[in-house]
C-alpha cells in the first residue's frame, strides 16, 4: 500500500516531525478516532480555554494572546455547534480537527503556541471524565423521574393484594403497591452509585502531560477549576494510563439496564392472556405485520434486549483493560465507545420505559383474585401454630400435610372443613381461619420492609425525599 503524506502528518497532525514519509492508508483509517470522539469537542474547547490560562499564568502568553485565543475559541465552539466547521476525513482525531480550526481562526503563529505543556494523553484523559458527569447528570435525571413514576403508581394502588413469588411460583400474597417498590429500591442503589462514581471522576488529568508530568510550570490546580473539577489527579501515570472511572461508570450503566430488564420480563409475563395482571397503552406498545390482533410490549421487550447490548459494552472495555501495562497505550483509544454506546443507549430507553411504566392498566381484580392461590397462606397456617407454641419443625409438617389434603380434594386453605382440619392435627383448631385471608396475611407482615400498609407508607413517604411527586 502507498504511504499517504496528507493523512496522517499533514498541516494540523499533531506528530510526524520524525516521519520522513507519511503513514500508509491502511494505518490511517485504523487510527482514526473522528467519526466517534468527535462528540467531545465542546469539551475539548473547554479543556484548551482552561489550557491558555494556565500557560498565561506561567507566563507563557501574554494577556493579549489570551484574549485573542479565547475569542478564537469561543468562535471556534460556535462554528461546531452550528456545523460550519466539521471534522474532515484528514482529520485523525478531535484534537487534531479543533486545533486546525483554532489556527483558521486565530492564525498559526498564535494557535500554534496552544500546545505547549499538554498532551493528548492528560486531554483526553480529562474529556471523557467531563463528558461523563454531564452524562451522568441526564441519566440521573432519567433514573429519578422513574422512580417517581414507580412511587405513585404504588399510591395510586395501596391496599391492592397481589401474588408474591419465589421460584416464579406462588409464596405469600403481597401489595402490589409493595412489589412496584421492590423495583424503585434498586434504582435509588443506582442513584447512590452514580454520586459516588462522582467522587473519583471529579479530578483533572490536565497536567499530567504525556506520564511524567510538565516542565514549564502550570498550575493543575487553576484548569482544574476552569473546568469545575474538585482539583487534579494524584499521580501523572496513573492519570494517563487508568480507565477505571470509564469501567466504573460503564458498570453502573449496565446495572441500571439489567434493573430495567428485571421488571421488563415480569411485564412482558404480566401483559400475557395466561396472567392479565396488566394492559399496555396504545401509545406504548406496538401491533404485528400480519396479527391484527396483537398488542406486543415492545419497550419491555427492547429494555431486556438492551440489557445485553450494555453488558456487551461493559465486557469489551474490560478485557480491553486487563493487560495494559503503564502508561498509555493506543489500546485506550476504545474506550470511548462502549460508554457512548451506553449513553446513547440508557437516555433513549429510559424515557420510554418510564412512559409505559407511567401507562399501565393494572387488572385489580385479577390480581387479588389471584393471590390466595397456590395455598400462598400456608406460611401464615404455620407461624399462627408456632403463635399457638406448637415448635416450628411440626407447625411446617402439619401445614404441609394440609397443603396435601388440599391438593388431593381439590380445595384452597380456607375450604378445609373444621373436622378435617382438626384430623390432621388437634393444633388446627377454628381459630386459624382468622389467617387464612389475604387481608389478613398482609396486616400482620408489619415487620421491617414487610408488605403492610405501614411499612408501604414509610416507603413511599422515604422514596418521594428522593424522587418528589411531580406538578402536573
Amino acid at each position: 500500500m502507498n504511504a499517504n503524506p496528507e493523512s496522517g502528518t499533514g498541516s494540523n497532525a499533531l506528530w510526524g516531525s520524525r516521519f520522513e514519509g507519511g503513514p500508509s492508508d491502511a494505518l490511517v483509517a485504523l487510527s482514526r478516532s473522528v467519526h466517534f470522539d468527535w462528540r467531545l469537542a465542546a469539551y475539548d474547547i473547554a479543556g484548551t480555554r482552561a489550557h491558555i490560562k494556565a500557560l498565561q499564568s506561567a507566563g507563557y502568553l501574554s494577556v493579549a494572546e489570551l484574549e485573542k485565543i479565547d475569542r478564537s475559541l469561543v468562535e471556534l465552539l460556535d462554528r461546531v455547534n452550528k456545523g460550519s466547521f466539521q471534522a474532515k476525513p484528514t482529520d485523525e482525531d478531535v484534537h487534531s480537527a479543533l486545533e486546525r480550526g483554532l489556527i483558521e481562526i486565530a492564525g498559526v503563529e498564535l494557535g500554534g503556541k496552544v500546545r505547549a505543556g499538554r498532551s493528548r494523553n492528560d486531554q483526553i484523559a480529562t474529556l471523557i471524565r467531563t463528558y461523563l458527569l454531564d452524562q451522568a447528570v441526564i441519566i440521573r435525571e432519567q433514573v429519578t423521574q422513574l422512580i417517581e413514576v414507580l412511587v405513585s403508581r404504588a399510591e395510586e394502588h395501596l391496599g391492592v393484594a397481589m401474588p408474591g413469588r419465589t421460584h416464579f411460583q406462588h409464596a405469600q400474597p403481597v401489595q402490589l403497591s409493595h412489589h412496584l417498590l421492590a423495583h424503585a429500591w434498586p434504582l435509588v442503589r443506582d442513584l447512590e452509585r452514580l454520586e459516588d462514581w462522582r467522587k473519583r471522576a471529579n479530578l483533572s488529568p490536565y497536567g499530567a502531560g504525556a506520564l511524567a508530568g510538565n516542565t514549564l510550570g502550570l498550575d493543575p490546580n487553576l484548569v482544574a477549576r476552569e473546568l469545575g473539577l474538585a482539583g487534579p489527579t494524584q499521580n501523572s501515570i496513573d492519570a494517563t494510563a487508568s480507565r477505571d472511572v470509564v469501567a466504573e461508570f460503564s458498570f453502573i450503566t449496565t446495572l441500571i439496564g439489567i434493573n430495567l430488564s428485571r421488571f421488563s420480563e415480569e411485564i412482558i409475563i404480566w401483559a400475557s392472556a395466561e396472567f392479565d395482571y396488566v394492559k399496555l397503552h396504545d401509545a406504548y406498545s406496538t401491533g404485528s405485520s400480519i396479527m391484527p390482533q396483537k398488542k406486543n410490549p415492545d419497550i419491555a421487550e427492547l429494555a431486556r434486549g438492551k440489557a445485553g447490548r450494555l453488558i456487551g459494552d461493559l465486557t469489551g472495555l474490560l478485557a480491553t483493560l486487563k493487560g495494559l501495562p503503564l502508561a498509555y497505550n493506543r489500546d485506550l483509544q476504545e474506550d470511548k465507545e462502549p460508554v457512548f454506546d451506553a449513553v446513547d443507549t440508557l437516555t433513549v430507553l429510559l424515557p420510554a420505559f418510564t412512559g409505559m411504566v407511567a401507562t399501565l392498566q393494572f387488572n385489580r381484580n385479577r390480581l387479588e383474585l389471584l393471590a390466595p392461590a397456590g395455598f400462598s397462606l400456608a406460611t401464615d397456617v404455620a407461624e399462627w401454630l408456632v403463635k399457638q407454641k406448637v415448635a416450628f419443625r411440626d407447625a411446617h409438617e402439619i401445614t404441609g400435610k394440609l397443603v396435601s389434603y388440599c391438593e388431593q380434594h381439590n380445595l384452597e386453605l380456607h375450604e378445609v372443613p373444621d373436622a378435617e382440619m382438626a384430623a390432621i392435627s388437634p393444633a388446627l383448631t377454628p381459630d386459624v381461619r382468622d389467617v387464612l385471608t389475604v387481608g389478613g396475611s398482609i396486616k400482620a407482615r408489619a415487620g421491617a420492609g414487610g408488605t403492610a400498609l405501614p411499612r408501604v407508607l414509610e416507603q413511599i413517604a422515604a422514596l418521594r425525599k428522593i424522587a418528589p411527586k411531580r406538578e402536573g
